[in-house]
């Protein structure tokens, strides 16, 4: 039987679709060098689903392990989660971003050559699209990516286009994520950063538990119905499940297309904040302070053609997010008691 494999698939979104693929019969493979993630989370991935799975620790920018894979693992087709992805980190350290999300994707290309696989689905990000021209944002929308973090991932979806034109028979499909968040409703896998949390939500979740003093919102007086930023947030799990449908999508479609995958509304920072709140009857405290430079006041998608062509759509609302999140924050709790 031939297998899926996912780079960096012990990560966040990696592990929830590991999950969604071995539910629905999928044999995988993971390879991840475990830079942001950790070994266990195998285990826990193989406890929901009851599965097997195989995991080779590995970097994306060895391409001789790649190839190996490929061949040891009769590797069919690959979802590529593997990269760096933390925007305001990609400012800093532009050459590791474009080394190890640029460099790395293509030495996996050469290994997919090496091992003739020619299906991709790449996680890709709505930060390529850069300031909104107009809301939401379709597939239509102009790229102008404004941080090398979005200018990797943008860089990436052209050398698929290329390798597309290339050769006929090659597919590779971009899903470009909106803000994903939430956990396995098991509460055993979700979003747990090595570091203080970039994003918003994992940092709702450890001041809730008080590992972290207060929430700090970044602006009160954008054109938003309450001020804050709003942003377009999905459950981890609906878009591990957009993974499946893209795969089922690329058996009879080749060539390359990208998708957006987002629920198509947003939802302000206070209404995240006070929805996990009372979803979870605990308080936030929050204190208001300067506007990020480059944040902006909107953003959201428009997921019709994946709805649409790859027969998707987002399940669960953000109440859900919320509840996930917190089940998960206080599993990890318990472990670190």
């Amino acid at each position: 039987m031939s297998s899926i494999l996912l780079t960096g698939g012990m990560g966040y979104i990696g592990s929830h679709t590991a999950v969604e693929l071995l539910e629905n019969g999928h044999k995988i493979v993971i390879y991840d060098n475990l830079s942001n993630s950790s070994a266990d989370v195998k285990e826990k991935i193989q406890e929901i689903t009851n599965k097997e799975l195989s995991f080779i620790v590995g970097d994306v920018l060895d391409t001789e392990l790649l190839t190996q894979t490929f061949k040891d693992h009769n590797v069919e087709c690959v979802i590529h989660f593997a990269g760096l992805k933390a925007v305001g980190e990609s400012v800093e350290k532009p050459i590791e971003y474009f080394e190890n999300n640029i460099a790395g994707t293509i030495s996996l290309l050469k290994a997919m050559k090496n091992t003739g696989v020619k299906k991709i689905v790449f996680s890709s990000s709505a930060t390529v699209y850069g300031d909104p021209e107009y809301l939401p944002y379709d597939e239509d929308h102009p790229t102008n990516a404004v941080n090398p973090y979005g200018r990797s991932k943008l860089h990436i979806e052209e050398i698929l286009k290329d390798v597309c034109e290339s050769d006929q028979d090659y597919s590779a499909i971009c899903l470009r994520y909106f803000n994903p968040v939430g956990a396995h409703e098991s509460g055993l896998i979700g979003e747990d950063p090595k570091n203080i949390p970039n994003n918003l939500m994992p940092y709702i979740a450890q001041v809730a538990e008080g590992k972290l003093k207060e929430l700090n919102i970044f602006g009160d007086d954008y054109p938003t119905q309450d001020g804050t930023g709003v942003r377009d947030y999905i459950h981890v799990m609906d878009l591990a499940s957009g993974h499946v449908s893209a795969l089922s999508f690329s058996e009879d479609n080749p060539g390359w297309h990208s998708f957006n995958l987002g629920t198509g509304s947003g939802v302000s920072v206070l209404d995240l904040v006070k929805t996990f709140e009372k979803v979870n009857q605990i308080a936030i405290p929050y204190k208001i302070t300067n506007r990020r430079p480059g944040d902006i006041a909107e953003f959201y998608s428009n997921s019709s053609n994946a709805n649409r062509l790859l027969k998707w759509i987002a399940k669960k609302d953000i109440g859900d997010m919320c509840r996930d999140t917190w089940k998960f924050q206080l599993k990890l709790k318990e472990i670190n008691l």
